[in-house]
């Protein structure tokens, strides 16, 4: 089985009328800190080191994930242009989620080499925003209570 791609509206339509729908924002904390729709759980896929800033897998991301939202659960799945989520999508479906969508364009919009908004995100489609660390979704306290 293969994750759906959906648009920014598509998703908060989807959060709006399915129940049980959890919208999963795989950016960094700092990211998400910084605003992210409302509603949504953090966990990043991908962790960067503070001093040279590359990237790794975060190693918690699956047993944090499955800690707090059972297979079964509709995953609506999202980070800053589409990228980082597409990579979750996939060890999402290959640990076993049944029902998982990416969001193309995720939070920020996907750009071209020029800078060129080309896939609006979810600020852009002005859709509900939160910003701070959400008590009980955001990544310190889902990763602390695992």
């Amino acid at each position: 089985m293969a994750y759906r791609t959906i648009t920014p509206p598509e998703a908060y339509a989807a959060l709006q009328d399915e129940p049980g729908v959890v919208y999963l924002d795989v950016r960094t904390a700092e990211e998400f800190e910084a605003a992210h729709p409302a509603g949504a759980h953090n966990v990043p896929v991908l962790l960067f080191d503070s001093t040279t800033r590359q990237a790794a897998p975060n190693p918690d991301f699956l047993p944090t994930v499955e800690k707090h939202l059972p297979r079964s659960t509709v995953l609506i799945v999202g980070c800053q242009s589409g990228v980082r989520s597409r990579r979750a999508c996939d060890l999402l479906e290959r640990a076993g989620y049944q029902d998982v969508r990416n969001v193309d364009g995720g939070f920020g919009g996907a750009r071209d080499q020029s800078g060129r908004l080309v896939v609006p995100g979810w600020r852009d489609a002005e859709l509900p925003v939160e910003t701070g660390q959400t008590p009980g979704v955001c990544y310190a306290d889902l990763r602390r209570a695992t």
